[in-house]
């Protein structure tokens, strides 16, 4: 392991706590100082002592919130200029404030300024500072909801369906600059999100719920083995395959010159 002061730098944004600070945790102990980025000083400082004591990391603090312009742009700046960062975690993000027609505008609007804007900034910053120096992995935490359609979360489930996207037309665009893009898809997570929104852990169908250890554990095991999208969760990576082929079956028809018969009024005659 590298001395502190001469190890590449972490980026992980919403590191108070839950994922953010497991990745903080798993990566000083894989050799990076970590950058902890969120709200709550006192919580990022506390994990910062801890880290610089258990791993012999320099752990550094950075409070910033993530729904502002101005904070969004002070930690773009370090990522993008600064030489050490060479793997930004993008965590950070809101949970589903319920029905959009009766969710408040406020809570609609924060949930997506930070899973949609601000991960989309930092990224930038990231793809240009990676991009530059020829090395660098940018890690998206998306979600299950993905893939998952319910009532009840239109503009979360949305948010991570960019985010799953967004993560794979990125990599197209970096692949040859030596940059790597992941997206890992987390199903249910035991985090504190549950209760922020209302809904007690508990009563979710038992054998459905992962540690936030387990799912930060097998995410880094996914960017180990290469994975550009990383489903946690997911017994057979064949699933994954066969819904990827499913889809590439799609790519010749979704612009033909020829509308299909059945949207003819003639019926196609």
């Amino acid at each position: 392991m590298p001395e502190a002061g001469a190890r590449p730098v972490a980026v992980v944004t919403g590191a108070s706590r839950g994922i953010g600070a497991v990745y903080a945790d798993r990566l000083a102990r894989r050799g990076f100082d970590p950058v902890l980025v969120a709200r709550d000083h006192a919580r990022l400082q506390a994990l910062a002592e801890h880290l610089n004591t258990t791993t012999g990391c320099q752990a550094t603090v950075e409070v910033a919130d993530l729904t502002r312009d101005d904070d969004i742009a002070r930690v773009s700046e370090r990522i993008e200029h600064d030489p050490r960062v060479e793997l930004l975690v993008n965590n950070a993000g809101l949970g589903s404030p319920g029905l959009l027609a009766i969710s408040p505008r406020d809570a609609t609007d924060a949930l997506l300024q930070l899973n949609i804007v601000a991960l989309t900034r930092l990224s930038r910053a990231a793809a240009r500072g990676f991009g530059l120096r020829r090395r660098g992995t940018i890690v998206n935490i998306g979600s299950a909801f993905a893939l998952h359609l319910a009532a009840g979360c239109a503009a979360y489930a949305g948010s991570k369906a960019y985010v799953l996207h967004f993560s794979r037309a990125l990599q197209l665009e970096l692949s040859k600059r030596d940059v790597f893009v992941q997206a890992v898809l987390p199903g249910a997570v035991a985090t504190d999100i549950w209760a922020s929104n209302g809904i007690d852990p508990d009563s979710l169908p038992a054998g459905t719920v992962m540690t936030t250890e387990d799912l930060v554990d097998a995410a880094l095991a996914g960017l180990d083995h290469g994975e550009h999208v990383t489903i946690p969760s997911l017994p057979d990576a064949a699933d994954w395959e066969a819904f990827e082929s499913a889809r590439e079956a799609l790519l010749p028809n979704l612009s033909r010159e020829q509308v299909p018969a059945r949207y003819r009024a003639d019926g196609g005659g």
